[in-house]
């Protein structure tokens, strides 16, 4: 499914409105909310049972399976909340699960308050008409949907094994990442992934991939316009020659994701030094070079700047130069609502085509090689308007190509190999056309 944006027209949202979500399963919050306080019940998913099946194969071994105990909040702390103090990209850290890319971008998004409210639906809580019901909503291959879970959470010993908060009678980590399990087929089908992924999944947005290059000019102007524009960004180190999740000297952990969590420049010595904050969704695990929290180069930066921006804590969370994070990771991630960010247009400067089709036994015209049926392959025209002779940005398209699984479960799904082509209409055929 291609989406077009092409400049120079008004930006609208991408697929299914936030307001009015697709119900995911045809599960309706509402109708089931209302039931269970009618029959005075705790609701049960039997979309989404808590057993084996949601757990997945290959994730957990056969003796802490056995061991698994599925439980509610009220059943784990005496005062459950869903939030405290308000969504913190340092409430939780990782549980027994490979999900570090889908922790990355929460920690992202809880920068964007109207995204996290928009993920989470307020009125939601552990008291006033509690029936053990709670749904989220997340933007998959075109649309929003609503998902419904349950807050029976898989324990061993009392304790969740998978995401789980600092504070212990805190729960939206956990029951956002149930939702998103139930979405995916199984918490299984979340081990392994990338951080574009979740971000456009969280966002609907505009999504881009960086591949860092040491010393490239472009990227920081890239990573502070995205800042600027309130983007989510994500970034993933060199992944290991063995295995992942080795620890560096440096403290970088290889073939792991990162939250970019600041962009910003700072004075030291009387030159400028580009930063760029980084968050480890495990909560612990720092850098230790150049700018980390206990550098002394910190003391060559104005006090009050200084003080604002560092903060000397084992969180996860640390600064480091910009030339340095070009040599530590591998590319970076940004996802925003506008694709404005890219050239530092107006984001009301844009405009979103959303046009569906499939390739078939009559439409797979292969690639530009195969002369004699490239033609058949789906086509679609885009009028680029004329554009003030005063923007000095010139004409930009943004084309972006969504393949839609046909499996539930993530890990299942077989991606082909896609692409598409951008000609220019000849002037003769464009005045037929348009």
């Amino acid at each position: 499914m291609p989406l077009l944006l092409v400049k120079d027209q008004d930006w609208t949202a991408a697929g299914e409105s936030h307001s009015n979500p697709e119900r995911f399963l045809g599960q309706n919050y509402e109708e089931l909310h209302r039931d269970s306080v009618k029959h005075k019940v705790k609701f049960l998913d039997d979309k989404f049972p808590p057993n084996k099946s949601s757990i997945g194969e290959g994730l957990l071994s056969d003796r802490d399976m056995a061991r698994v105990e599925w439980m509610r909040p009220m059943e784990m702390v005496p005062d459950p909340h869903l939030v405290v103090g308000g969504k913190s990209r340092f409430d939780f850290s990782q549980g027994e699960l490979g999900n570090c890319w889908f922790l990355a971008a929460i920690g992202a998004i809880t920068f964007q308050q109207d995204i996290m409210d928009e993920i989470i639906p307020e009125g939601q809580c552990f008291s006033r008409d509690y029936t053990g019901i709670f749904h989220f909503r997340f933007w998959r291959f075109g649309k929003w949907l609503d998902v419904v879970v349950d807050d029976k959470l898989p324990t061993i010993d009392g304790q969740l094994i998978f995401v789980h908060c600092k504070t212990r009678n805190e729960f939206w980590p956990a029951l956002l990442e149930k939702a998103y399990a139930k979405v995916c087929g199984s918490y299984a089908d979340l081990h392994g992934g990338v951080i574009s992924e979740a971000l456009c999944d969280f966002t609907g947005g505009v999504h881009t991939t960086i591949r860092l290059k040491p010393d490239h000019p472009e990227h920081w102007a890239l990573l502070h316009r995205a800042a600027k524009y309130r983007s989510t960004m994500g970034c993933g180190s060199y992944p290991g020659a063995t295995s992942a999740y080795t620890e560096l000297p440096n403290g970088i952990v290889e073939g792991h994701a990162y939250t970019i969590s600041g962009v910003t420049k700072v004075m030291s010595e009387g030159e400028p030094v580009n930063l760029v904050r980084l968050l480890n969704p495990w909560g612990r695990k720092e850098w230790n070079g150049a700018w980390n929290d206990r550098s002394a180069l910190w003391e060559s930066v104005h006090t009050e700047e200084r003080t604002t921006l560092l903060k000397n804590k084992d969180d996860g969370e640390f600064w480091m130069s910009m030339e340095d994070f070009c040599k530590s990771f591998a590319y970076v991630d940004i996802s925003c609502q506008s694709p404005a960010f890219l050239d530092g247009s107006s984001e009301s400067s844009w405009m979103m085509t959303n046009y569906k089709g499939q390739w078939d036994e009559k439409t797979a015209g292969g690639s530009m090689e195969h002369k004699q049926s490239f033609w058949m392959n789906p086509q679609y025209l885009v009028k680029i308007p004329e554009m003030a002779d005063t923007e000095a940005q010139g004409l930009n398209m943004l084309v972006s190509l969504i393949q839609k699984p046909k499996s539930r479960h993530r890990h299942d799904i077989k991606n082909h190999c896609i692409g598409f082509g951008v000609f220019a209409v000849p002037p003769e055929v464009g005045k037929a056309v348009f």
